[in-house]
């Protein structure tokens, strides 16, 4: 079996005879070759070319959020919207009144709507570029307030929405066999999850959500017009993985917030997903206690970037209990485990170990390092965990998941 069919099989809960290790490596490989510190027996090569002469998959999970697929697409930064080259969607400005500069590394975007105007500002500078981010930070929020959400609903119900298949079917061919190429639609999970990660502060959200949750759910039901476009769109796409959501946090999406406002969400379209015949994916980063039980209710396929102790409060086979086969681990690893400063080698090996003690019979799990490969990596130790996962047997798996 090649990377592509290992990845589907192992979402399906099929036998593969192997435990697939693709790691997610994009910001070490970035930030490395940026600053000319890659290996040197891969100082010429592409990641992909690394990953194969590794034997392990190429990650294509998360997209490069700096790909842009055309000039003014960065004024949808202020939207938390990402308009790239490997999307199967590309978005429509013209309906709008939007400019954006860019000065400094920072874009400022303004919109003008019969509403009043918004306006955000957006860094992503030279340090985010050493460390291999391809995502930046917002300075200035486009909603601060009550007094901006009927501007902001205007906006969303105005963005118009077209296919990108052709562009994302050469991102499936350069993928290949090497892994499977991640349908993106957008990294907040629904329309009030977007409110809070996206266009506002945390603690103005908080206030509005306390204060003035008639308007907040309002101006998210104006924002899933345009959610309702994407997740068509991505839905009727050649992907066979589609990714919603990401970011979550047992303290930022506490329990009763993803209950009713994250989880019918990612339930609706996981189903929707599964009538066409894809997977759905979402991005678990984060302290998933008291949320694991959420994500088994909304019938996802993968939990992509699970990340255990000593990182967070959960040990892998707690998280293993709760999913019982039924939800795929895309992770496993800390990413503290490659650091030289925060793991010594006899622990870093020690942890590895009981991690495949805790894999039990394997199912549904592709190692990776959780959320990603450090830039400061310990290469060697990457090395270490694929030869490890080639040389590993798991126990004999049968059936399939019931989705």
């Amino acid at each position: 079996m090649n990377w592509h069919e290992i990845v589907l099989a192992t979402i399906a809960g099929r036998a593969t005879g192997c435990l697939p290790f693709i790691p997610r490596m994009d910001l070490w490989y970035k930030s490395n070759k940026h600053n000319k510190t890659l290996p040197q027996a891969y100082r010429d090569c592409t990641l992909k070319e690394i990953t194969r002469d590794l034997g392990i998959g190429y990650h294509a999970v998360v997209p490069d959020f700096r790909d842009f697929i055309k000039t003014g697409s960065q004024a949808l930064l202020a939207l938390g919207i990402y308009d790239l080259n490997t999307n199967p969607y590309q978005v429509d400005l013209e309906s709008l009144d939007i400019t954006y500069t860019i000065k400094e590394g920072i874009t400022k975007t303004t919109i003008h709507t019969p509403y009043g105007k918004l306006q955000s500002q957006y860094l992503y500078d030279e340090r985010m570029q050493q460390a291999g981010a391809s995502i930046g930070h917002t300075v200035e929020h486009l909603v601060k307030g009550v007094k901006d959400f009927k501007a902001a609903g205007y906006v969303f119900k105005n963005l118009g929405l077209g296919q990108n298949y052709a562009n994302y079917r050469k991102f499936q061919k350069f993928v290949g066999s090497d892994g499977v190429a991640v349908g993106f639609s957008m990294l907040a999970a629904s329309p009030m999850h977007h409110i809070m990660k996206e266009l506002m502060s945390f603690e103005s959200f908080v206030f509005a959500f306390n204060d003035h949750l008639k308007e907040v759910e309002q101006l998210a039901q104006d924002i899933e017009v345009f959610y309702e476009k994407i997740l068509e769109t991505v839905l009727n796409s050649p992907a066979e993985i589609i990714f919603l959501g990401a970011n979550y946090d047992s303290f930022l999406t506490w329990a009763p917030f993803f209950r009713t406002y994250i989880t019918p969400y990612l339930k609706k379209w996981s189903n929707l997903a599964h009538k066409n015949k894809k997977f759905m994916l979402t991005h678990t980063d984060g302290e998933n206690k008291g949320l694991l039980e959420e994500y088994a209710a909304s019938r996802i396929d993968v939990a992509d970037s699970i990340c255990p102790k000593p990182m967070t409060s959960l040990t892998l086979r707690q998280v293993r209990e709760v999913f019982k086969n039924k939800i795929t681990i895309w992770g496993a690893i800390p990413s503290v485990c490659l650091l030289e400063k925060a793991m010594s080698e006899y622990n870093f090996e020690k942890y590895i170990h009981k991690m495949l003690e805790d894999l039990g019979d394997c199912r549904n799990i592709i190692l990776s390092f959780a959320d990603t490969t450090p830039p400061e990596a310990k290469f060697e130790r990457i090395v270490k965990v694929a030869a490890i996962t080639k040389a590993f047997k798991p126990t004999t798996r049968t059936g399939a998941n019931e989705k």
